[in-house]
């Protein structure tokens, strides 16, 4: 089985995520946003950076690459996709999941650690987690603001921001999501995305090990996808 790293034109993530993946025994292949077959691959990541360089709105050009039109069928047939961060803003311009991502609250780029509790172990991105797990993961970015749209309101929280001790509240929320949403899934739950990175939470050079439950929960979705069995989650 083989992941698909998707990399548009200001993409900076992708090398992480392929180095993550492959850490974990699963091979990756970067693929560039004007490949329009997708067929050899079980699974995508769209990783983080600033696709089209950002211009417009985060994601809104990255939408119409000829790619996405490979991720919107692999979505639909089952196959599991995730968003970190850009990719994550670009599912939700693509309508692959709902909301959107605005402004950080306090209109300033955010670069540091951040905790994040686990709120359903029902998705690819948390089915080997453990409901209220505290994880610490790297936050980068300066739209992470996610708000949900009344008009679409379909998907599920699978992550919302914490202090250390899982505690959910308005000084844990680093950016002003709503809810303190940190990632979310779609309804058939083959579709998650987050703003944290856990491509940077793989190594205890790293500083933290914690991203590795939810990456290793996307490589068993992957797996059972191959395997012609519709992942259950």
């Amino acid at each position: 089985m083989t992941v698909a790293v998707t990399v548009f034109p200001g993409s900076n993530c992708e090398h992480d995520v392929v180095f993550a993946l492959e850490d974990l025994g699963v091979d990756a292949e970067l693929v560039w946003h004007r490949e329009k077959d997708l067929s050899g691959f079980s699974g995508v990541v769209l990783p983080g950076g600033f696709a089209h360089g950002d211009y417009l709105r985060t994601g809104a050009i990255a939408r119409f690459s000829p790619i996405m039109t490979e991720v919107r069928r692999m979505a639909g047939e089952g196959a599991p996709v995730l968003g970190i961060c850009n990719g994550f803003q670009i599912l939700t311009e693509a309508g692959l999941l709902p909301g959107v991502l605005l402004a950080n609250r306090d209109l300033r780029f955010i670069c540091r650690k951040v905790h994040v509790r686990v709120e359903s172990n029902t998705s690819i991105l948390t089915r080997s987690a453990r409901v209220g797990d505290v994880l610490e993961i790297p936050l980068n970015s300066y739209e992470g603001n996610y708000t949900l749209d009344p008009a679409n309101p379909d998907g599920r929280v699978v992550l919302s921001y914490s202090d250390e001790n899982g505690t959910v509240s308005e000084a844990a929320n680093p950016n002003g999501s709503a809810g303190n949403i940190a990632g979310i899934a779609g309804r058939a739950g083959n579709v998650a995305g987050l703003m944290p990175h856990p491509e940077r939470a793989i190594d205890t050079l790293l500083g933290s090990t914690d991203g590795r439950v939810l990456l290793k929960s996307f490589v068993a979705s992957v797996s059972e996808f191959a395997a012609g069995r519709p992942a259950d989650v």
